[in-house]
């Protein structure tokens, strides 16, 4: 018997012992109490504490009866929400809602409607910031199939995220091939996929798309820069594809990812017998698996010091030696290299070989977080939204006031930032062809004073607000003018000028 539905027949049975008073004889009343002292001596064997168990969930539990009056909430909901149990107990739901100041959304209030499951998003108002949660609310019905409770499971969202890391991790491992630090293409071919391509119209955009065009059809070795999600991978995805090497095999490796005890044998390959534990054949490295190809060293600037001597002599030479061997093997490889770091600042620390920083700084490719290029974030913005409605089966629309609240948001997380958030939104969406506005700001950050009407702004007053922001927030970061000034890649003039025409406050240093 289905435990949950036996305490509710248990509690049924003694509620109608109870309504009906008295039995037409004794044999029927001992029957039924028969019955129910064997469903409890069930749940006496099982030994299982139901309280118990919810109570220790870290999962939020909030259930409330078929009217909406809220029964129990767990201790979980109050760690998760800040929300004090009292503030809610025999409460009911619509009255909670509509005051405003603990949480909004939730799929109680559906699930009283809709009588069936419903996954919905609720924002904690209480919490300052305010925070994103996702809930599942379940309809349970009594024994004549009516509603009796609605019990509505939660989480803040923010666990998503580790739930995506893990089962990437998980779905890496279950493939049993390629490590999850070592991407390898045998070649571009049909492996076009759109939402790997650049997308924007920006004048920083169109001068990277120039410099791929001009250092693809070489073999120059590139180095590429940029905060982490500008999309550095994307560019060095592109220089495979417009290259002469576009049909031999492409070899990506995360240097950050990969332990320094492993790198050396992973990039280089090993002979029989090199270390204990050794493959009895040998291994062949991926230098070796990249040879006549390109090879992608990704997050470059975490590459240990004592590799870098051993990678620069590979990239100069153009031959390896296995660890353990020494045949020289010889190599043909396109090399392209990206980082986040400062490379520059990593020499003068004493962390990266600066004859290493100049053999792979030839061809340098910067590329300017998305904040500074404003006008890009409608085009992916449109982008991904297509991308991700096609792959969720929906039909998502962004309206102007959502997009006039993704550029007044810095994006931080940059281009990857944006395209998870456009990709949440899409499976999210009330009704699957919309965005509720709440569920945006409170997801970005974004006060409700941030975003003006977008029918009383120019597109040029937008900018002007856009830019003005960035100036005060990379000012508040900064020692001086000139500082800022390097930060944005203007001069200190610049910014001086920026400062007397949008009446910015600043007293730090000229």
């Amino acid at each position: 018997m289905n435990q949950s539905l036996a305490i509710q027949q248990v509690l049924e049975k003694i509620d109608n012992a109870i309504e009906n008073g008295s039995y037409e004889d004794a044999g029927k009343a001992l029957a039924l109490l028969k019955e129910i002292k064997s469903d409890l001596h069930y749940f006496h064997q099982a030994g299982i504490d139901f309280k118990i168990v919810v109570e220790n969930l870290d999962d939020s539990i909030f259930i409330t009866d078929k009217e909406g009056n809220v029964l129990y909430v767990n201790p979980a909901h109050r760690k998760n929400t800040d929300i004090l149990p009292e503030e809610v107990l025999g409460r009911n739901i619509d009255d909670i809602v509509a005051q405003g100041n603990l949480f909004t959304g939730g799929s109680t209030q559906d699930v009283l409607k809709e009588k069936k499951k419903i996954f919905r998003l609720a924002t904690v108002t209480k919490k300052n910031p305010p925070e994103i949660g996702y809930t599942i609310g379940v309809p349970i019905f009594n024994s004549e199939g009516e509603l009796h409770q609605v019990v509505v499971s939660s989480r803040p969202i923010l666990s998503l995220q580790s739930l995506q890391e893990d089962y990437d991790r998980f779905l890496q491992e279950a493939k049993n091939r390629d490590p999850q630090h070592v991407q390898i293409r045998e070649s571009s071919g049909a492996d076009n996929a759109p939402q790997d391509r650049l997308i924007g119209s920006s004048s920083s955009l169109t001068e990277i798309s120039s410099l791929i065009q001009m250092a693809a059809p070489t073999d120059v070795t590139i180095l590429i820069t940029g905060e982490s999600g500008v999309g550095k991978e994307v560019v060095a995805d592109e220089i495979y594809r417009a290259s002469s090497r576009s049909d031999k095999t492409f070899v990506k490796i995360n240097c950050a990812s990969i332990p320094s005890n492993l790198l050396e044998s992973e990039l280089f390959g090993y002979e029989k017998g090199a270390f204990t534990g050794a493959n009895a054949a040998g291994k062949k490295g991926l230098f070796e698996t990249a040879n006549g190809g390109t090879l992608f060293l990704d997050e470059i600037g975490e590459m240990p010091l004592e590799l870098q001597v051993k990678l620069l002599r590979a990239i100069q030479n153009k031959v390896i030696t296995r660890v353990g061997g020494t045949r020289p093997i010889p190599l043909d490889i396109r090399f392209i290299a990206a980082t986040n770091c400062d490379l520059k600042q990593k020499i003068a620390k004493g962390e990266f070989r600066q004859d290493l920083y100049y053999r792979l700084n030839v061809f340098p490719i910067s590329i300017p977080p998305l904040r500074e290029r404003p006008t890009d974030i409608d085009d992916l913005i449109e982008h991904f939204r297509i991308v991700f409605s096609q792959k969720h089966n929906r039909d998502l629309q962004f309206s102007d006031a959502n997009r006039a609240m993704f550029r007044s948001y810095h994006w931080p997380g940059n281009v990857r930032e944006l395209e998870n958030v456009v990709e949440y939104l899409t499976i999210c969406a009330y009704g699957g062809d919309h965005v509720d506005e709440k569920t945006i700001r409170g997801i970005l950050d974004i006060s409700q004073e941030t975003v003006a009407p977008v029918e009383t702004i120019s597109l040029t007053q937008q900018m002007e607000n856009y830019e003005k922001n960035l100036l005060e927030s990379v000012l508040k970061n900064s020692s001086s003018l000139r500082d800022a000034g390097a930060k944005l890649g203007v001069n200190a003039s610049t910014i001086s000028r920026k400062i007397k025409q949008y009446g910015i406050e600043y007293h730090g240093k000229k």
